[in-house]
């Protein structure tokens, strides 16, 4: 969550913006020059949307992601963030990072495909490949937010990006930037869903803009293509079958019936972005940062499952990928290891962890051996087979 020093205290009053119109135009300018793609501008009202919040935390669908409910009264009512907050500007990010040989978004999109079918290979999350997005956009609305001061006077308002309990989604579609899809992240017509969201809340009266029509139609691509069925109806998300949150919010032992449906995704998922017909409207980012580090668009899980801890530290500094720990890290990749066909490589890189000191990386490690041996043996069979044929 954001600190004391992301925060303005506000007026008594809500502070109206001086010719609101002209200064969202400013805004408009000072976020193109920011990097943001998209801009708008919505009003605090939530309408039923807190409410569908409690109905998706009453049935638990948050799994341990305890932090949901325990904020569940700053996401419905943002003004307990601001006091006497009126509006919110929210802005998108591309983040989807070009093709290390260069390329448009198409071909971004489909080395994704790629990697995602060959089961040796480690599919981390688009939007982790590069630097740690969290500090980047919440520095650039920091920024902006000045520049906004600098016009508007003293205000009250604070910046976030995935760093509170506000409802993003919600907002920046009442804002007009985009609609929600029924994987339930926020769409546009001009760019997919590659991006990333940050808001400004505050205590001006900016004029609102309107919310975009969906256009999702009958489409249930979503749906359908996500390997564990966590999207279990249109805009309703079980989170303790996504394999974003199995492999970064879990910290337990995942789910043995869910194991095999993760194939070599080790650290998020993207699969319901990357089968979204509407992006191919999507766009590759033009930031630096957000561009793959250390090969993680191409490694290996053998050459990742390799890396010590310090090795961990050292080539995840800086990257959202950190925060899961090296435990976690070895706990994915071991099960990926065990969903990949048998090869002597995979069986010696997992025994090395066998009597690794963690037990739940041990228990993985053991299940995914065990994956390895009925492939082994399956295979000297189907040889078998042919020979006694032939």
């Amino acid at each position: 969550m954001a600190g004391p020093a992301d925060v303005t205290q506000p007026p008594a009053a809500g502070t109206p913006a001086p010719d609101g119109a002209a200064l969202k135009d400013s805004i408009r300018g000072w976020a193109a020059e920011a990097g943001f793609s998209a801009v708008g501008v919505a009003r605090l009202a939530l309408g039923d949307a807190p409410h569908r919040l409690r109905q998706w935390l009453d049935a638990g669908m948050h799994g341990e992601m305890d932090y949901m409910a325990r904020h569940a009264d700053l996401r419905a009512d943002p003004s307990l963030l601001v006091p006497g907050a009126l509006s919110v500007i929210s802005v998108r990010m591309a983040y989807l990072p070009p093709p290390a040989d260069g390329g448009d978004a198409d071909k971004a999109q489909q080395q994704a495909w790629d990697t995602l079918a060959e089961p040796d290979s480690a599919y981390v999350a688009r939007y982790a490949l590069g630097r740690d997005y969290h500090k980047l956009v919440r520095g650039r609305l920091e920024h902006l937010a000045r520049r906004v001061e600098a016009l508007a006077g003293t205000i009250g308002r604070r910046v976030f990006c995935d760093s509170a309990p506000v409802l993003e989604v919600e907002f920046a579609s009442r804002a007009g930037i985009g609609w929600r899809g029924k994987h339930t992240l926020l769409l546009s017509r001009d760019e997919g869903s590659w991006f990333f969201l940050g808001e400004i809340v505050t205590t001006l009266e900016l004029p609102p803009d309107a919310p975009v029509t969906p256009h999702c139609g009958t489409c249930e691509r979503c749906i359908e293509v996500c390997p564990t069925q966590a999207i279990v109806a249109p805009y309703r998300l079980d989170a303790r079958r996504c394999i974003s949150y199995l492999t970064i919010e879990h910290a337990g032992p995942i789910p043995e019936e869910l194991r095999p449906l993760m194939g070599n995704r080790i650290y998020g998922c993207d699969d319901c972005q990357l089968a979204c017909p509407w992006n191919r409207y999507a766009r590759v980012s033009a930031e630096p940062d957000f561009v793959a580090r250390h090969g993680l668009d191409s490694a290996s899980l053998v050459e990742l499952f390799a890396w010590d801890e310090p090795t961990f530290l050292a080539r995840t500094e800086g990257s959202a990928i950190r925060r899961i720990g090296h435990a976690r890290w070895l706990r994915n990749i071991a099960v990926a290891l065990g969903n990949a066909p048998h090869s002597d490589a995979a069986q010696t890189a997992l025994m090395t962890r066998a009597d690794h000191d963690d037990p739940q990386v041990r228990e993985h490690v053991g299940w995914a051996l065990a994956q390895q041996a009925k492939k082994k043996a399956a295979t000297g069979a189907a040889g078998n087979n042919f020979s006694e044929e032939t």
